[in-house]
């Protein structure tokens, strides 16, 4: 692959440059065949399962929605389907593109109550985001679904220890999900896991991500973490592609 640094650009303009890249919702179309995900077997099909569960599903919650463009690709949805959403600058986003599924988007914290009575989903769906055991359990009917895809807290570790020169806490995984879930009241009726790896093929798609996704490493700016960036850019040409591990799992549960 073409690196993109030209010869007459500093390291430090390209670094910039990717930083001031736009991004919105979770489209990550601008990193198309930059970053790519390997996978060492089969996983599942969260979009599959989704859609298998929403078959007998009249009133669904989407949590996290993010700009809506996951759920909006599973129409057609259930005729009562809610979407919340936490982070302020994709709300008008999931808005405007969910309006004409009928989805009625709400500004709501996924990590605190939530604002609807008790039973009043039969499947609530849940990828990449947060989310209270207990609370998710109240709004669900009994016997209704809760599918979640989450990652894991070791996922990017390795690119910590690039960046900041330590790792990353083990503070979330399936066990302690399931774990949890179950204090809440549900059964598990699917759970998997999966470790793949995210591979970089140049920094500059390390900058757009991290950039994208400021909850990874908080206080990332180019000017801080530069001499870094420029080590790991050496590397790459030096030895190609950077693969980054990437764990994350699927959680199936049942309210009791």
């Amino acid at each position: 692959m073409t690196n993109r640094v030209t010869h007459d650009a500093s390291l430090l303009d390209y670094f910039l440059a990717e930083h001031r890249q736009p991004f919105s919702g979770w489209d990550f179309a601008y990193l198309q065949a930059r970053r790519e995900t390997i996978r060492s077997q089969p996983g599942w099909d969260y979009t599959a399962i989704v859609r298998g569960a929403m078959h007998e599903a009249a009133a669904l919650l989407d949590m996290d929605t993010g700009g809506g463009e996951f759920l909006a690709s599973l129409a057609p949805l259930p005729p009562d389907t809610t979407a919340i959403e936490g982070y302020t600058p994709n709300i008008p986003l999931a808005t405007q593109r969910l309006a004409s599924l009928g989805v009625q988007v709400l500004a709501m914290d996924a990590r605190g109550p939530l604002a609807f009575s008790d039973g009043r989903f039969d499947l609530v769906t849940n990828r990449h985001g947060a989310y209270l055991p207990h609370e998710v359990h109240r709004v669900l009917r009994q016997r209704a679904r809760f599918i979640t895809q989450q990652v894991a807290s070791q996922t990017n570790a390795y690119l910590h220890e690039l960046l900041e020169g330590h790792g990353k806490a083990d503070r979330w995984h399936l066990a302690l999900a399931v774990r949890q879930l179950k204090a809440a009241g549900f059964r598990i009726v699917e759970q998997r896991e999966e470790a793949s790896i995210t591979r970089y093929h140049d920094v500059g798609a390390i900058v757009y991500y991290l950039k994208a996704v400021p909850w990874e490493i908080p206080d990332f700016t180019v000017e801080r973490y530069y001499d870094h960036l420029v080590a790991i850019h050496h590397r790459i040409q030096a030895d190609g592609p950077l693969d980054v591990p990437f764990h994350t799992f699927l959680i199936v549960a049942e309210a009791g």
